[in-house]
């Protein structure tokens, strides 16, 4: 017995599942770095380190990676020292590793996965 089969790729279908897939994964970078300021987790002093110097990078979004970045000189030096003397007056949960109840193992880990599984579903129409 022989079994014949025909494949027809729907590639404009494909392409636009593809375009949503990298639209959904600059929203969800977007809306990882609005959860964690709303969240107030981010050292406050001027507003500066999480209002205009973290944005989200998206120049290699088509190949699947995004990346918040912070452009402060200091960003670095206070994300990986949490035993400094945060000021809480502004943002109560300030501290360093400001993202690591978004990582996994953290209370909000399944938060991006869910994020853009929602804009997923919304822009590719599934």
């Amino acid at each position: 017995m022989q079994v014949k089969s025909t494949v027809k790729m729907n590639m404009p279908r494909i392409r636009e599942l593809t375009d949503a897939a990298v639209k959904a994964l600059e929203l969800t970078a977007e809306a990882v770095h609005t959860e964690v300021v709303q969240a107030q987790a981010f050292p406050f002093r001027t507003g500066n380190l999480q209002n205009e110097s973290t944005f989200v990078d998206y120049s290699n979004s088509a190949q699947g990676k995004v990346t918040l970045v912070s452009s402060t000189p200091y960003a670095r030096r206070l994300y990986y020292h949490p035993e400094y003397n945060f000021d809480k007056k502004e943002n109560p949960n300030a501290g360093g590793e400001w993202y690591k109840g978004w990582l996994p193992g953290g209370k909000h880990s399944d938060f991006a996965q869910r994020a853009f599984k929602q804009f997923y579903k919304r822009l590719g129409g599934v």
